[in-house]
Parts: C-alpha cells; structure tokens; sequence
C-alpha cells in the first residue's frame, strides 16, 4: 500500500530522536531533524554514554594494569596525560557524531541546528542565526531527553556528569553524591585516575534497583578502589571553605562533617519539557512534568509523538531508540507499539552489574513461586584464566512453567552478556532451552547455561542437588 508522504519533525537529535528521524526517512517521508548540537547525538553520544565508556574504559586499563602482578607481570604505574586522554575521549565523540551526521545526509534527512518551541500543534518556531522562521509539519516527534538535577542550595560551581567528563582535573579528594549508575561510573573514572573518591548515598543501598548479592560483588572490589562508600546518609549542606568545599552529613541521629576539593553531583535526572512551548499544543505532562503517552507513543496531541527520557520509565538511551522507531513505524501506518518484556540495564562499573527482567526482590515481593539459581564464577574457567572469579550469575525461574522471569550478573563483560538473558525473557524461554543450548567452553556465557543447570539440579562444575 502507497500511503501519503508526509512531512515530519523530529525535535531533538538524540539516541530516540535520531532513530526516529532515520527510520522515517526509510519510509519515505520529508524528515527534519533539530537539535542544538553540530550534529545528532544528544546526551549519549556527546555527554553520557559513549564520553563516559570511554573514559572507563581507561580507567579499567589502569587497574588491569595495576592487578596484573598477581600474574607475574609487573608494570610502572602509569602515567597519565590528560591532555591526551581528554583528546582521545574527544575524537571518539567526534568521529561517532560525525557519522551520524554522514547517515542524516545518506538518508536525505535536513538536519537543521537551531532552538525550536511550538506555535501550535503542527507549526514549530524555528531560532538559528539569530533569526526565526516558521515551518509547519503534518507530525511532529518530541524527543528533548533530560538533564541533571542539581543540588538545591549548593555552590553553583559544583560538578555534575557533564562537567566530570571534560575532565577538568584530578583532584586529590572527591565527594560524589549519589550512589547510582552515574555516581558510581564516574567515581570509579576519577578514581583510577589518582582522586580519594567518597560516595554518599541516602539510601540503604548503593545501585538501588539491583539485587544485594550482584552489588556484593562490586563492593568487594571497590573497598580497594574507593576511599569510602556511604549509605543511608545525606548531605545536608555544602558551604565553600577557602579552596575547598565543607559538606555537613547527616545519618540518622548523627551528624558529621568532612572537607573535599571537588564535589560530583549525582542524584538524577529531570525531562526537558521547558520552554518547548507545550502549553500552545494539546500536550499533557504527569506529576513529574514527563510527556503523557500511549505504547504507540502518541501524546493527548493527535499530531505529536514523544519517545526517549521525557517520557519516564528508565532513562537508557536503549530504550529510546526503539521508542523512537516505534514513532515512526505507528507516523508510517504501521501496527506497532513499545511494549517489551525487559529492557535491560547495566551499570559499567569494574566489575560491571546487569540485569532484566525481574529481580530477585521484586519477584518476592510479588509473592511469586519463583526459584533463584546462581553459577558463582569462581566455577568458571574462562573467569579464573581471566583472573575475574569474584563474578556471578544468577536465573529467577518460575517453579511451576519453568520460564526465566529474571537474569542478574556481576563480573567482567556482564553488558555483553545480558543480552542473551533478555532475549530468553522475550522468547518466553525455560531453563530447559538455556540448559540445553550447547555454549562455548571455556567462556563466561556457559556461566547462564550453568546456572540454569543448577535449576535442574545437573550442573557438572558446581554440586547443586535439585531441591525437592
């Protein structure tokens, strides 16, 4: 079937907005694509996911190196240009900004750099050069993303994750407030690189949202790496003191203060959806100002889709990627809406956690008749060559269907390898399919046919009798 060309907008050049763009463009339409920056990317590429990566993925070098003499190899300590780190970091943002920019052209989408609000449902306000135009469209894609939340009542020359990426210094000593994926990832980031990093968290745990037993295994490391992890603890106030910065603590009754050199703040993120002009469309915002929408990703606005962080649920640059061809597959006339069984999340830390599905908490506070399976990899052999026996891997299985509910690791690589588990919750799998699949020996992934083996009471590694 023909349908009608139609002329799309796409607000905001993110890892949804982009998707949303290049799959529109692949049915045909006349797609325009905003955003601020040089070229698409958004926070992902240019101030989040790949920037941070990166920079993890030198830190992880520095310890590699640093715990290799337990091998017999012995290395200088390190030294570390951060002129050159900094440059390095830089280039794979470009080239990986630049490509997209190259796609944006091969696909025949205008890519058009500039501030855009609404005029009304299908006419947008269009600011580049200081000069505005306006530019109607017969639909629309919101895709703004988020922003970090700053501390409220706190020097303005605190950092956030944005500033910690451009890697301004090192300092000697630094408060990261927040114990969540970002928190964590980039503490670990300045801690390798020579910083005394402190954690603060308010809650009881640090990677809320985790099981306590993937998080163990983290912690065990990071006592070497961190100089403190503190929980259930806030910081109450933060007052400038000479060249330093005074944080006052607060845990329960009692109350404590220590002096740092930087603080990294990391305690969430907010939708943009300010200053977008919503109010001038049929738009409608929840309690915590995300976009209103339905799993079509259409808004209350016949004419307006929204995919990505401004529309709640994890804010993971996954997710609004296929949000974001959801959009344009529904904008297309297709039959399609987002609604998957898991969406993954991993947090690359050293040693990195990852999860899906259910956790082994929800599914108990469910009241579900659900087994919990672990394969420790002090049992796998690809783990001890590899010097990395700390890890596991965990199924939650439901007793009666025998279907994985939940898939949790910790150890190196643990991003790589969950995505097996998330297809086996797609698939509605059991462990018999996992089990049964012959996978390669010795690698980390016979870790989940193990551990699904351990349901079965059959591992051949570790001795598990199946509980009667």
């Amino acid at each position: 079937m023909n349908l009608p060309k139609k002329k799309i907008a796409v607000v905001g050049a993110g890892t949804g907005g982009y998707a949303a763009a290049f799959r529109a463009a692949d049915f045909g339409h006349d797609v325009f694509l905003f955003d601020q920056n040089a070229n698409p990317g958004g926070v992902c590429l240019y101030r989040g996911c790949i920037p941070s990566k990166a920079l993890l993925h030198a830190a992880r070098v520095i310890e590699e190196t640093r715990s290799a003499a337990g091998i017999g190899l012995k290395y200088e300590d390190p030294e570390i240009d951060l002129n050159q780190l900094r440059k390095w970091k830089t280039s794979v943002v470009d080239k990986l900004t630049g490509g997209l920019g190259i796609l944006a052209k091969q696909r025949k989408v205008t890519f058009i750099q500039s501030t855009v609000t609404f005029v009304n449902s299908n006419t947008l306000s269009v600011v580049r050069d200081g000069k505005e135009e306006r530019l109607s469209f017969d639909q629309v894609v919101l895709a703004t993303g988020s922003r970090n939340i700053s501390f409220p009542g706190a020097p303005e020359d605190l950092w956030d994750s944005t500033t910690a990426l451009e890697l301004p210094e090192v300092p000697d000593t630094l408060l990261v407030i927040g114990g969540g994926y970002i928190g964590l990832e980039l503490g670990s980031v300045y801690a390798s690189l020579g910083s005394r990093v402190t954690v603060v968290e308010m809650l009881p745990q640090i990677m809320t949202g985790a099981d306590r037993d993937l998080v163990s295994v983290f912690l065990k490391k990071a006592s070497a790496l961190f100089e403190n992890i503190i929980t259930d603890t806030r910081v109450e106030k933060i007052q400038p003191v000479q060249k330093k910065y005074k944080v006052m603590l607060k845990s329960g009754q009692n109350e404590s203060s220590a002096e740092f050199d930087r603080i990294l703040v990391s305690i969430g993120r907010k939708p943009n959806t300010e200053n977008l002009g919503l109010e001038n469309t049929r738009v409608k915002l929840d309690d915590q100002g995300f976009v209103r929408t339905a799993p079509d990703r259409s808004t209350d606005d016949p004419s307006i889709f929204a995919v990505g962080d401004i529309t709640g649920g994890p804010l993971l640059a996954h997710k609004a990627t296929h949000e974001g061809r959801v959009a344009a597959e529904v904008i297309a006339g297709e039959k399609a809406v987002f609604e998957p069984a898991v969406i993954p999340a991993v947090v690359y830390t050293n040693p990195e956690i990852a999860f899906c599905g259910l956790t082994e908490t929800e599914a108990k506070s469910t009241g579900k008749d659900v087994q919990i399976t672990k394969f420790p990899w002090a049992a796998s052999g690809r783990a001890i060559t590899m010097g990395i026996g700390e890890g596991l891997t965990k199924l939650i299985i439901d007793s009666a269907s025998e279907r994985v509910l939940g898939v949790g690791l910790a150890g190196q690589g643990a991003g790589e390898l969950i995505s097996e588990g998330a297809l086996a919750i797609e698939m509605a799998a059991l462990a018999s399919d996992i089990s049964l699949t012959i996978h390669p020996h010795p690698t980390l992934s016979e870790t989940i046919m193990e551990a699904a083996e351990v349901f079965y009471g059959t591992s051949t590694n570790i001795y598990r009798p199946k509980r009667r």
